[in-house]
């Protein structure tokens, strides 16, 4: 993805020998979503609701997570007002439920089901096959321009400055290990999501993968605009060559110097990360930072996930699925997503 103009860059405040200020980074409604889902197992939370679960242990019971995080996870859910705690009738239990907000998630979800369907099935088949009610016929989202209609290209769109763009504090988040891969977060169900999310498996490794697709291809830089310590950097640059998501290129000998580069399956991963961008934009109440221009029909856009059958707008509440294996649960609670009968 080109830049087309650029006025901010990211600064360093110093440091006050009293009280050390928070770094300054780039405004970015990728990193804001991220600051709410932060980190797999909020996704899979999600996920099991999308699935029909709506009570805690329902959740638990899938994912196999302690009770601590998954109690954790959904207080942080609800306090960001994609889920609601609903009393149930005549008990001091609860179930959770989804805003609109989390209705609205649900298309950063199938850009993540789609990556892992085209590129970490190997050769079995998808372990969810989606129906789109409104025309019937199985579905694989695509993500296509709100202007022209058309499928999006990550090398076919250039961005510029939004009325937010600028730097800001970095929010404060929680400083969690970096969770293990997707053997951990498969062991509940098998699940496209889930390996998408064995790649990018927390919000360092979205925000290198976003830096990619803002035009940085050297250590330093990425470094510098990410405040990131080197160690980490390292290890998720190690991890992202590995997983064939980038690719180390030399560009000098002597001495030798390295940058890196998307892969074909790289690229892919900005459909996600662009879906987090439109929810971000629409949602946490900033002025957008950042503008997307679809270079094939020369507008700007907002990116749209479609049925690839009908093309038209995939709503939540029309999306119905089948399961390639065996259930995890031997209930059916009402789901958002019916298993049709």
């Amino acid at each position: 993805m080109a830049r087309t103009s650029s006025k901010s860059n990211v600064s360093r405040s110093p440091s006050s020998k009293a009280a050390p200020e928070r770094p300054t980074v780039r405004n970015c409604s990728v990193d804001r979503t991220l600051t709410i889902l932060s980190d797999p197992w909020s996704f899979l939370v999600l996920r099991e609701v999308y699935l029909g679960a709506r009570r805690f242990d329902q959740v638990q019971a899938v994912l196999h997570m302690p009770r601590s995080t998954l109690s954790d996870r959904l207080t942080q859910l609800v306090k960001a007002e994609v889920l609601s705690r609903v009393p149930l009738a005549g008990s001091a239990r609860f179930e959770y439920r989804l805003s609109e907000r989390g209705m609205d998630l649900y298309l950063v979800m199938l850009t993540m089901l789609r990556f892992g369907d085209d590129w970490l099935t190997g050769d079995e088949p998808p372990p969810l096959n989606l129906v789109h009610a409104t025309c019937g016929h199985q579905c694989h989202p695509e993500t296509i321009c709100s202007a022209c209609r058309k499928p999006v290209d990550a090398l076919r769109v250039t961005y510029r400055d939004g009325p937010g763009a600028g730097v800001s504090h970095a929010t404060a988040t929680p400083q969690r290990r970096r969770t293990g891969g997707v053997e951990t977060f498969e062991r509940g169900r098998p699940s496209s999501v889930s390996r998408t999310l064995g790649i990018l498996a927390d919000r360092w490794t979205f925000l290198v993968v976003r830096e990619m697709f803002f035009g940085v291809r050297r250590f330093d830089i990425m470094q510098e605009r990410l405040g990131i310590a080197s160690n980490i950097l390292t290890d998720r640059l190690n991890r992202l060559v590995s997983q064939k998501i980038l690719k180390r290129v030399r560009y000098q000998d002597v001495p030798e110097r390295y940058e890196y580069k998307l892969t074909m399956a790289g690229h892919d991963l900005y459909l996600p990360l662009i879906q987090m961008l439109r929810w971000g934009d629409r949602w946490l109440g900033f002025k957008k930072p950042l503008i997307l221009y679809h270079l094939d029909c020369g507008a700007d856009f907002d990116p749209v996930v479609a049925c690839h059958h009908c093309h038209e707008a995939i709503d939540p509440h029309d999306m119905r699925y089948h399961l390639t294996y065996t259930k995890m649960r031997k209930d059916r609670p009402p789901a958002l997503l019916l298993e049709p009968k």
